[in-house]
């Protein structure tokens, strides 16, 4: 099993979901008052009145072999609107109860 974060501008949050739904990732965990900052290039999302964009995270654990289409769909994603900001992070999840 893969566990798959997915961090991202709370604009992507319809995009986020359609990619899951598409690809039937049914189980997964939703916090939507994430703040950060890209490590690169990323402005801040602090939802403050200097920085008022937010982020948002969606954990979703899958098997192995449809972590690479998430991922797939998820690069493409970012692509579309890059300056919004979406990255996602993948790593082994070895329970599951």
């Amino acid at each position: 099993m893969k566990a798959v974060m997915i961090i991202y501008n709370q604009a992507h949050s319809t995009v986020v979901m359609n990619i899951l739904d598409e690809l039937s990732v049914r189980g997964f965990t939703k916090w939507t008052d994430v703040q950060g900052r890209g490590s690169k290039k990323g402005e801040p999302h602090y939802g403050s009145h200097a920085w008022p964009s937010k982020n948002m995270a969606t954990l979703a654990v899958v098997e192995d072999g449809e972590a690479g289409a998430l991922i797939d769909k998820l690069r493409i994603a970012n692509a579309q609107a890059e300056e919004q900001g979406l990255r996602a992070f993948v790593w082994d999840a070895d329970s599951v109860v």
